[in-house]
């Protein structure tokens, strides 16, 4: 049994293992958790006593099989109840995170693959990101960062990288949803923001934004 704070260090490095292929610095952690590099030492050493990371100092954090397959039943959870939250009890897609970070703790597998029988195995949660089975697997979908599409490119919005409330309201408010189709009609060197076409809607976005959108590139674009 784990305590919520070490299931959710576990997902922090399982989430920042997903773009690196390195070992994860404790300075990694500690922005992840938005804590202090000293508490991510102390609680690094007890999760490398529990066999579910490996640890080497200036070699960074890397999970062990055992410690990715816990972390991945948290995330798979995470994810399951998010899906729960807006396809049965109509949250939009801004309100599930806090929520479901509560729901990710409750114990039983039994409750989870049950969730997961009655929501039809869903593949992908509601911001994008893939779903766990229960024995850890998922398959990656193949996306980039909006930013570094070129002018003329078209991709479909598959994901997001940043899934705070703000952010999302925002994308409610431009009308960017998941599953639409865009297109960079223009590009500005000088501060990277771009302007995009979603049907015949034209608009522009910051980098900022274009930097948390994730994108699969349409074929010939």
């Amino acid at each position: 049994m784990y305590t919520q704070t070490e299931e959710n260090y576990l997902k922090a490095i399982f989430h920042l293992s997903e773009i690196s292929s390195t070992g994860i610095s404790t300075n990694a952690i500690a922005k992840k958790m938005a804590t202090k590099p000293s508490s991510v030492t102390d609680m690094v050493q007890k999760l490398s006593e529990k066999k579910v990371i490996h640890y080497k100092k200036y070699q960074g954090v890397l999970l062990t099989s055992y410690g990715r397959k816990i972390a991945a039943s948290i995330v798979r959870k995470h994810r399951l109840w998010e899906v729960f939250l807006v396809e049965k009890l109509n949250f939009s897609w801004d309100e599930v995170h806090e929520v479901a970070e509560q729901l990710e703790h409750i114990k039983s597998p039994k409750l989870t693959n049950e969730l997961d029988t009655f929501l039809g195995f869903p593949k992908q949660d509601p911001h994008g990101d893939p779903i766990p089975d229960k024995e850890g697997n998922y398959d990656l979908l193949e996306k980039k960062l909006l930013a570094t599409l070129g002018l003329g490119q078209s991709g479909i919005c598959v994901g997001v990288n940043d899934s705070s409330s703000d952010f999302l309201q925002f994308l409610d408010k431009q009308k960017i949803a998941l599953g639409y189709e865009i297109k960079v009609v223009g590009k500005e060197p000088f501060d990277g923001s771009m302007q995009l076409q979603i049907s015949n809607r034209e608009f522009s976005i910051s980098n900022k934004i274009a930097n948390n959108l994730y994108i699969k590139i349409l074929p010939g674009s």
